[in-house]
Protein backbone atom coordinates (compact mmCIF):
# COMPACT_ATOMS: atom_id res chain seq x y z
CA UNK A 1 0.00 0.00 0.00
CA UNK A 2 1.52 3.37 -0.89
CA UNK A 3 0.09 5.62 1.06
CA UNK A 4 1.94 8.65 -0.86
CA UNK A 5 0.16 11.34 0.86
CA UNK A 6 1.60 9.94 4.07
CA UNK A 7 5.27 9.65 2.89
CA UNK A 8 6.01 13.05 2.81
CA UNK A 9 5.71 13.28 6.20
CA UNK A 10 7.14 10.18 6.96
CA UNK A 11 10.15 10.80 5.28
CA UNK A 12 11.65 13.34 7.18
CA UNK A 13 15.49 13.43 8.54
CA UNK A 14 16.20 12.40 11.90
CA UNK A 15 15.42 8.97 13.62
CA UNK A 16 18.26 7.41 13.58
CA UNK A 17 20.24 5.72 15.78
CA UNK A 18 23.41 5.38 14.62
CA UNK A 19 24.86 7.20 11.39
CA UNK A 20 22.96 10.34 11.10
CA UNK A 21 22.26 11.40 7.58
CA UNK A 22 24.21 8.90 5.89
CA UNK A 23 22.31 5.93 5.99
CA UNK A 24 18.93 7.92 6.50
CA UNK A 25 17.58 6.66 3.14
CA UNK A 26 15.24 4.75 0.96
CA UNK A 27 15.36 1.98 -1.56
CA UNK A 28 11.70 2.40 -3.30
CA UNK A 29 9.25 1.78 0.00
CA UNK A 30 11.42 0.57 2.26
CA UNK A 31 13.45 2.72 4.74
CA UNK A 32 17.17 1.54 5.18
CA UNK A 33 19.42 3.13 7.62
CA UNK A 34 22.17 1.78 9.29
CA UNK A 35 20.59 -1.09 10.80
CA UNK A 36 19.21 -1.68 7.08
CA UNK A 37 22.60 -2.29 5.81
CA UNK A 38 23.63 -4.70 8.38
CA UNK A 39 20.43 -6.62 8.51
CA UNK A 40 21.04 -7.28 4.88
CA UNK A 41 25.32 -7.86 5.63
CA UNK A 42 24.15 -10.70 7.93
CA UNK A 43 21.76 -12.11 6.09
CA UNK A 44 23.62 -12.83 2.98
CA UNK A 45 26.55 -14.08 4.77
CA UNK A 46 24.89 -15.89 6.77
CA UNK A 47 23.39 -17.61 3.99
CA UNK A 48 26.31 -17.97 2.21
CA UNK A 49 27.49 -19.68 4.90
CA UNK A 50 25.09 -22.39 4.82
CA UNK A 51 25.39 -22.85 1.15
CA UNK A 52 28.86 -23.54 1.63
CA UNK A 53 27.84 -26.30 4.43
CA UNK A 54 25.47 -27.55 2.21
CA UNK A 55 28.19 -28.23 -0.11
CA UNK A 56 30.66 -29.53 2.37
CA UNK A 57 28.06 -31.81 3.21
CA UNK A 58 27.19 -35.22 1.69
CA UNK A 59 23.76 -34.01 0.57
CA UNK A 60 21.49 -31.35 -1.25
CA UNK A 61 18.63 -32.64 -0.69
CA UNK A 62 17.16 -29.66 1.57
CA UNK A 63 15.57 -32.08 4.09
CA UNK A 64 18.77 -33.79 4.91
CA UNK A 65 21.30 -30.47 4.93
CA UNK A 66 22.55 -30.19 8.22
CA UNK A 67 24.99 -27.64 9.87
CA UNK A 68 25.45 -28.87 13.38
CA UNK A 69 26.85 -27.52 16.53
CA UNK A 70 30.59 -28.61 16.99
CA UNK A 71 31.23 -31.72 19.45
CA UNK A 72 30.81 -31.30 23.21
CA UNK A 73 34.55 -31.83 23.57
CA UNK A 74 35.23 -28.14 22.13
CA UNK A 75 33.03 -26.91 24.88
CA UNK A 76 32.80 -23.20 24.82
CA UNK A 77 35.82 -22.56 22.49
CA UNK A 78 36.04 -22.04 18.62
CA UNK A 79 35.93 -24.73 16.21
CA UNK A 80 37.30 -25.69 12.60
CA UNK A 81 34.88 -24.99 10.30
CA UNK A 82 34.50 -28.47 9.00
CA UNK A 83 33.56 -29.22 13.00
CA UNK A 84 31.09 -26.80 14.17
CA UNK A 85 32.94 -23.49 13.47
CA UNK A 86 30.84 -22.81 10.31
CA UNK A 87 27.44 -23.66 12.97
CA UNK A 88 29.27 -20.98 15.49
CA UNK A 89 29.55 -18.15 12.55
CA UNK A 90 26.22 -18.50 11.20
CA UNK A 91 24.68 -18.17 14.89
CA UNK A 92 26.49 -14.82 14.84
CA UNK A 93 25.02 -14.01 11.31
CA UNK A 94 22.04 -14.85 12.62
CA UNK A 95 22.22 -13.02 15.86
CA UNK A 96 23.72 -9.35 13.86
CA UNK A 97 20.94 -9.40 11.05
CA UNK A 98 17.64 -10.15 13.92
CA UNK A 99 18.88 -7.59 16.48
CA UNK A 100 20.16 -5.59 13.51
CA UNK A 101 16.06 -6.24 12.48
CA UNK A 102 14.67 -4.96 15.37
CA UNK A 103 16.61 -1.76 15.86
CA UNK A 104 15.60 -0.85 12.36
CA UNK A 105 12.10 -1.39 13.95
CA UNK A 106 13.08 1.25 16.22
CA UNK A 107 14.48 3.83 13.86
CA UNK A 108 11.43 3.59 11.46
CA UNK A 109 8.98 3.63 15.05
CA UNK A 110 11.29 7.41 15.61
CA UNK A 111 10.07 8.29 12.56
CA UNK A 112 6.87 7.78 12.93
CA UNK A 113 6.36 9.25 16.26
CA UNK A 114 5.48 5.48 17.91
CA UNK A 115 6.25 4.12 20.82
CA UNK A 116 8.41 0.97 20.67
CA UNK A 117 6.02 -1.59 21.20
CA UNK A 118 6.70 -3.59 17.81
CA UNK A 119 10.91 -3.98 18.23
CA UNK A 120 9.98 -5.02 21.80
CA UNK A 121 7.81 -7.54 21.16
CA UNK A 122 10.21 -9.22 18.08
CA UNK A 123 12.92 -9.02 21.07
CA UNK A 124 11.35 -11.59 22.64
CA UNK A 125 11.37 -13.61 19.73
CA UNK A 126 15.19 -12.76 19.67
CA UNK A 127 15.45 -13.67 23.50
CA UNK A 128 13.84 -17.27 22.61
CA UNK A 129 16.61 -17.67 19.45
CA UNK A 130 19.46 -16.66 22.04
CA UNK A 131 17.78 -18.65 24.66
CA UNK A 132 18.88 -21.79 22.81
CA UNK A 133 21.83 -21.09 21.25
CA UNK A 134 23.87 -18.72 23.42
CA UNK A 135 22.42 -19.08 27.05
CA UNK A 136 22.05 -22.84 27.47
CA UNK A 137 25.01 -24.04 25.64
CA UNK A 138 26.80 -21.61 27.74
CA UNK A 139 25.11 -22.27 31.09
CA UNK A 140 25.88 -26.39 29.89
CA UNK A 141 29.57 -25.22 29.37
CA UNK A 142 29.69 -26.72 25.39
CA UNK A 143 28.36 -24.82 22.29
CA UNK A 144 27.69 -28.49 20.89
CA UNK A 145 23.99 -28.09 23.24
CA UNK A 146 23.05 -25.93 20.46
CA UNK A 147 20.35 -27.15 18.07
CA UNK A 148 21.74 -27.98 14.30
CA UNK A 149 20.24 -25.84 11.19
CA UNK A 150 18.54 -28.32 9.06
CA UNK A 151 15.11 -28.96 8.93
CA UNK A 152 15.13 -32.79 10.03
CA UNK A 153 18.25 -32.80 11.63
CA UNK A 154 16.18 -30.31 13.95
CA UNK A 155 13.56 -31.70 14.33
CA UNK A 156 15.56 -35.02 15.38
CA UNK A 157 17.23 -32.55 18.31
CA UNK A 158 13.74 -31.62 19.42
CA UNK A 159 12.70 -35.17 19.50
CA UNK A 160 15.88 -35.84 21.49
CA UNK A 161 15.94 -33.59 23.85
CA UNK A 162 12.30 -34.20 24.38
CA UNK A 163 12.91 -37.63 25.51
CA UNK A 164 16.26 -36.75 27.42
CA UNK A 165 14.20 -35.55 30.57
CA UNK A 166 11.57 -38.48 29.67
CA UNK A 167 8.36 -36.57 28.94
CA UNK A 168 9.24 -32.68 28.23
CA UNK A 169 5.87 -31.50 28.38
CA UNK A 170 5.89 -32.02 32.23
CA UNK A 171 8.11 -29.54 32.48
CA UNK A 172 5.72 -26.51 33.84
CA UNK A 173 7.57 -23.49 32.26
CA UNK A 174 6.66 -25.57 29.10
CA UNK A 175 2.85 -25.86 30.35
CA UNK A 176 2.84 -22.09 30.51
CA UNK A 177 4.09 -21.32 27.24
CA UNK A 178 1.77 -23.52 25.22
CA UNK A 179 -0.69 -22.33 27.25
CA UNK A 180 -0.29 -18.85 26.16
CA UNK A 181 0.51 -20.39 22.79
CA UNK A 182 -2.77 -21.51 22.43
CA UNK A 183 -4.70 -18.70 23.68
CA UNK A 184 -2.57 -15.96 21.61
CA UNK A 185 -4.13 -18.18 18.72
CA UNK A 186 -7.72 -18.45 20.15
CA UNK A 187 -7.58 -14.61 20.73
CA UNK A 188 -5.98 -13.82 17.12
CA UNK A 189 -8.67 -15.84 15.50
CA UNK A 190 -11.07 -13.98 16.92
CA UNK A 191 -9.97 -10.63 16.99
CA UNK A 192 -9.43 -11.47 12.99
CA UNK A 193 -12.70 -13.17 12.55
CA UNK A 194 -14.64 -10.35 14.27
CA UNK A 195 -12.81 -7.64 12.25
CA UNK A 196 -13.47 -9.22 8.74
CA UNK A 197 -17.29 -10.45 10.02
CA UNK A 198 -18.11 -6.94 10.84
CA UNK A 199 -15.77 -4.77 8.14
CA UNK A 200 -16.74 -6.89 4.97
CA UNK A 201 -20.42 -7.70 5.03
CA UNK A 202 -22.13 -8.88 2.05
CA UNK A 203 -22.80 -6.83 -0.57
CA UNK A 204 -25.23 -4.53 0.19
CA UNK A 205 -24.90 -4.10 3.55
CA UNK A 206 -23.38 -1.49 5.77
CA UNK A 207 -19.91 -1.83 7.09
CA UNK A 208 -20.77 -2.13 10.94
CA UNK A 209 -18.28 -0.67 13.78
CA UNK A 210 -16.75 -1.38 16.78
CA UNK A 211 -20.21 -1.03 18.77
CA UNK A 212 -21.44 -3.93 16.46
CA UNK A 213 -17.73 -5.33 17.90
CA UNK A 214 -18.66 -5.19 20.95
CA UNK A 215 -22.14 -5.83 21.42
CA UNK A 216 -21.40 -10.05 20.11
CA UNK A 217 -18.38 -10.64 22.83
CA UNK A 218 -21.07 -9.13 25.42
CA UNK A 219 -23.61 -10.83 24.28
CA UNK A 220 -22.14 -14.51 24.22
CA UNK A 221 -19.42 -14.11 26.87
CA UNK A 222 -21.10 -11.28 28.92
CA UNK A 223 -17.83 -8.49 28.35
CA UNK A 224 -15.97 -6.98 25.40
CA UNK A 225 -12.02 -5.73 25.97
CA UNK A 226 -12.66 -3.62 23.30
CA UNK A 227 -10.38 -2.36 20.79
CA UNK A 228 -7.26 -1.13 22.35
CA UNK A 229 -7.66 -3.62 25.29
CA UNK A 230 -7.31 -6.81 22.60
CA UNK A 231 -4.35 -5.72 20.77
CA UNK A 232 -2.96 -4.82 24.68
CA UNK A 233 -4.16 -8.80 25.49
CA UNK A 234 -2.30 -9.98 22.10
CA UNK A 235 0.73 -8.16 22.85
CA UNK A 236 0.64 -9.90 26.66
CA UNK A 237 -0.42 -13.42 25.21
CA UNK A 238 2.37 -13.16 22.05
CA UNK A 239 4.96 -12.32 24.44
CA UNK A 240 4.16 -14.76 27.30
CA UNK A 241 4.34 -17.40 24.59
CA UNK A 242 7.72 -16.44 23.71
CA UNK A 243 9.24 -15.97 27.23
CA UNK A 244 8.20 -19.19 28.88
CA UNK A 245 8.80 -20.85 25.96
CA UNK A 246 12.33 -19.99 26.56
CA UNK A 247 12.43 -20.55 29.99
CA UNK A 248 11.53 -23.86 29.37
CA UNK A 249 14.22 -24.78 27.48
CA UNK A 250 17.01 -22.77 29.85
CA UNK A 251 16.09 -24.96 32.67
CA UNK A 252 16.62 -28.22 31.08
CA UNK A 253 19.54 -29.41 31.68
CA UNK A 254 20.96 -26.24 33.34
CA UNK A 255 18.74 -26.30 36.47
CA UNK A 256 16.93 -29.53 35.91
CA UNK A 257 18.54 -33.09 34.56
CA UNK A 258 16.58 -35.37 35.68
CA UNK A 259 12.73 -36.36 34.18
CA UNK A 260 10.24 -33.61 34.17
CA UNK A 261 7.96 -35.90 35.69
CA UNK A 262 9.51 -36.21 38.92
CA UNK A 263 9.90 -32.42 39.48
CA UNK A 264 5.97 -32.95 40.27
CA UNK A 265 6.65 -35.34 43.42
CA UNK A 266 5.91 -32.12 45.20
CA UNK A 267 2.13 -32.72 44.25
CA UNK A 268 2.05 -35.96 45.95
CA UNK A 269 3.18 -34.63 49.13
CA UNK A 270 0.55 -31.90 49.58
CA UNK A 271 -1.27 -32.24 53.31
CA UNK A 272 -4.60 -32.06 51.30
CA UNK A 273 -3.96 -35.74 50.01
CA UNK A 274 -3.36 -36.84 53.73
Amino acid sequence: MAMLSFERKYRVRGGTLIGGDLFDFWVGPFYVGFFGVTTVFFTFLGTALIIWGAALGPTWNIWQINIAPPDLSYGLALAPLKEGGLWQLITVCALGAFCSWALRQAEIARKLGMGYHIPVAFSFAIFAYVALVVIRPVLMGAWGHGFPYGIMSHLDWVSNVGYQYLHFHYNPAHCIAITFFFTNALALAMHGSLIISAANPKEGEVVKGAEHENTIFRDTIGYSIGTLGIHRLGLFLAVSAAFWSAVCIIISGPFWTRGWPEWWSWWLDLPIWR
